[in-house]
């Protein structure tokens, strides 16, 4: 196992990030703001998926105002995305936004950054320092030629600067590309020269497919190097799926707990119908709030092995499968029946 980095320790609407808290799952929504009920609506569905933090776009002053209205409807975490104009971000604070995600270099003069620093500080109000390979400063790009890893830590350092000059410290980073090696080295270095906690995510990384076998291996590299405090999977699709991806990544490297299948790939001697019989499996545990191993393997090679290893298994035979419970072979159903049969064993145990 793995030893996670010690960071600092910043609290966002009483989910605490950094100094190795559990890590946290983060989405964005896709509604208007200021189309409350909807973003309220889009909110639940949400945190009925397990997230914890949910950020929201603020491009004007309807949406901004919304955040009152909006909060007053849940009490989920809301992150406050600004850019350009820190009169929103302003306003946001005022209307009870738990974090801010910033870049202050582009809301515009120095002036502009002690305000929104010191209307955060006087509310306890955390700043996430955004830095993306995509929307680097021109100084930078000049500088260094092109989006890198130190390109990426000097602008964030930069920006560090301007808040602690203002004496706000209450920060988080992060360092995010669409390129998966950029994301991994940069977070990296990141993680190597800054103590402040670190917001893990690969941005951009398409539809849902492509996107969460980009963000598996960007953020579960880093996870597994015990690199991040909170996640995000960017995905262009339901929100929803951004935050199951992100929590099937934090259970595979062992940072959350909860139901987890193994399956075979299948092969020339499976005699069941593996592929139908491990879906419809998948389905009917991922309700069940427990912190088990289910196997559901197709042949004799690797099948009763895996399934003695599991707490509840089924090795496949010939148009029937043997039902495991921890190790112990429990006895021979017919394959039209083998779901069900797992599934009332699993619930009886509950």
């Amino acid at each position: 196992m793995f030893e996670r980095k010690l960071t600092k320790k910043i609290t966002v609407g009483g989910v605490e990030i950094g100094a190795l808290s559990p890590v946290s799952v983060q989405s964005m929504c896709n509604t208007k703001t200021h189309d409350v009920e909807a973003t309220v609506e889009q909110i639940k569905r949400l945190r009925a998926a397990g997230c914890d933090i949910v950020r929201l776009a603020i491009p004007d002053m309807a949406a901004a105002e919304a955040i009152s209205q909006i909060k007053a409807e849940t009490d989920m975490p809301l992150v406050a995305d600004i850019h350009f104009d820190y009169r929103l971000a302003l306003a946001v604070a005022e209307h009870g936004i738990d974090k801010i995600r910033i870049n202050p270099g582009n809301i515009g003069s120095e002036e502009n950054v002690r305000k929104v620093a010191e209307a955060c500080r006087k509310r306890n109000i955390p700043i996430r320092i955004g830095v993306n390979g995509g929307s680097l400063e021109k100084p930078l790009l000049e500088k260094y030629g092109h989006p890198c890893p130190e390109a990426m830590l000097e602008s964030a350092k930069r920006h560090i600067e301007l808040l602690n000059k203002y004496d706000f410290d209450d920060i988080c980073i992060s360092m995010k590309s669409s390129s998966v090696p950029l994301t991994i080295a940069a977070y990296r270095l990141a993680s190597g020269e800054l103590s402040y906690p670190l917001h893990v995510g690969v941005t951009e990384t398409g539809t849902a497919w492509n996107g969460t076998i980009q963000s598996a291996v960007g953020i579960g590299t880093l996870l597994s190097e015990g690199i991040g405090d909170t996640v995000r999977v960017s995905l262009t699709a339901d929100p929803v799926e951004e935050v199951k991806t992100a929590i099937a990544i934090l259970k595979s490297v062992g940072l959350r707990q909860g139901i987890r299948l193994v399956s075979c790939p299948t092969c020339g001697r499976t005699n069941i119908d593996l592929i139908s019989l491990a879906n419809e499996v998948e389905k009917r545990i991922s309700g069940i709030d427990r912190n088990i191993t289910v196997a559901v393997m197709g042949c004799v090679v690797n099948g009763p092995g895996e399934a003695r290893e599991a707490d509840y298994g089924i090795a496949g035979g010939k148009d029937c499968g043997l039902l495991f419970k921890h190790g112990e072979v429990l006895g021979t159903y017919p394959y039209d029946s083998l779901c069900d049969a797992l599934i009332d064993l699993i619930e009886k145990d509950v």
